[in-house]
C-alpha cells in the first residue's frame, strides 16, 4: 500500500486551472481499482492518495495526472504494511 503526497508549487489559481482533469484522472484511478482514498490537504497546500499495487505501476500512473504534466506538484510515494486495521477495513490488509 501506498500514501503519495502531493505537494503544490504554484500558486491555487494555476492548480485550479487544472483542476477538471485532476479529478478525471483521479476517478479513472478508482475504476481501475489502483486508488482506494484522495483528497485536499488542510491547508490547501497540496493532496494525498491512499493507492495500493506495485510501484513501478502508480510511478506510471503519477505521470498521467495534469498536475505533473503541468509541473504543478511535488510527489512522495511512502510504501507501508497496514499490519493493523479499524474494523471494516481488513480489505487494506496484505
Amino acid at each position: 500500500m501506498f500514501v503519495v503526497s502531493l505537494s503544490y508549487k504554484v500558486p491555487l489559481e494555476q492548480v485550479d486551472a487544472h483542476i477538471e482533469g485532476h479529478i478525471s484522472w483521479l476517478k479513472a484511478g478508482y475504476a481501475n481499482g489502483m486508488f482506494l482514498a484522495s483528497g485536499r490537504k488542510v491547508p490547501r497546500d497540496g493532496g494525498v492518495i491512499l493507492a495500493k499495487g506495485n510501484r513501478k505501476d502508480l510511478e506510471a500512473e503519477l505521470t498521467n495526472d495534469p498536475f505533473h504534466q503541468h509541473d504543478l506538484a511535488d510527489y512522495t510515494i511512502t510504501e507501508f504494511d497496514p499490519v493493523m486495521v479499524a474494523d471494516g477495513l481488513e480489505a487494506l490488509q496484505g
